[in-house]
């Protein structure tokens, strides 16, 4: 698949005066150089979900078989990046666009991309689903699926216990909804696999879609 056509334009902002400028590598070459394709996992679920627990274990797994993937974390984005944005709905809105628009340069740029964000609401990941299929790039949506009761039990941060107690407010999945994936091509059940286990699942699916070989040429031990 070729990067020679500008993104679209309804993904960027007011800017004028701006034209997309090619270069002399494209997609292709990326990947023959790497050995893979670029593409985006985005990982979905509620807090506790174990999103960023199953990224950091897939992004090693990738690594050990030889596979360039680089983690885009909520909570590491929001140090940075997006420091600037809160957790209303026109921020979280907000978050999710430009993390779109770094993921797209990520898989673009031959990365596996890991994003792992709550990313309630399912028009903002269709809106980078969007982004992503404009520019010819494989998005996968991955939920997973875990039932609130064991994100609570879990509850490594300790936010649920301040939501239940009003200390939190717009808390999603207690008094902020939380949009089950409509059609997502993956869904891991944290609750049922262990986290090497799930890792594997999306191992997998990666090579379902033809974005990582079935067998890397330079596995490291």
């Amino acid at each position: 698949m070729s990067d020679s056509h500008p993104p679209n334009q309804q993904s960027v902002n007011q800017s004028t005066n701006v034209v997309w400028h090619d270069g002399k590598v494209n997609r292709e070459d990326r990947a023959r150089v790497l050995g893979h394709q670029g593409c985006t996992l985005w990982l979905t679920g509620l807090s506790g979900s174990g999103k960023s627990t199953v990224g950091v274990a897939l992004e090693h797994v990738l690594n050990a078989r030889g596979v360039l993937a680089y983690r885009l974390d909520g909570d590491n984005v929001r140090h940075g990046l997006n420091a600037n944005l809160g957790f209303g709905a026109d921020d979280r809105k907000e978050n999710i666009r430009r993390i779109g628009e770094v993921a797209k340069l990520f898989a673009d740029a031959g990365v596996v991309t890991i994003s792992s964000f709550i990313s309630p609401y399912q028009k903002d990941r269709d809106q980078v689903r969007q982004i992503h299929e404009d520019a010819g790039l494989i998005f996968l949506e991955v939920f997973i699926n875990t039932p609130i009761e064991i994100c609570e039990q879990r509850d490594p941060k300790g936010l649920y216990k301040k939501a239940r107690a009003g200390e939190i407010k717009g808390f999603t999945g207690i008094d902020d909804p939380y949009e089950v994936p409509v059609n997502p091509e993956i869904e891991v059940k944290t609750g049922e696999l262990d986290v090497e286990k799930a890792a594997d699942e999306l191992v997998a699916a990666l090579v379902r879609h033809d974005i990582i070989p079935q067998n890397a040429s330079h596995i490291r031990k």
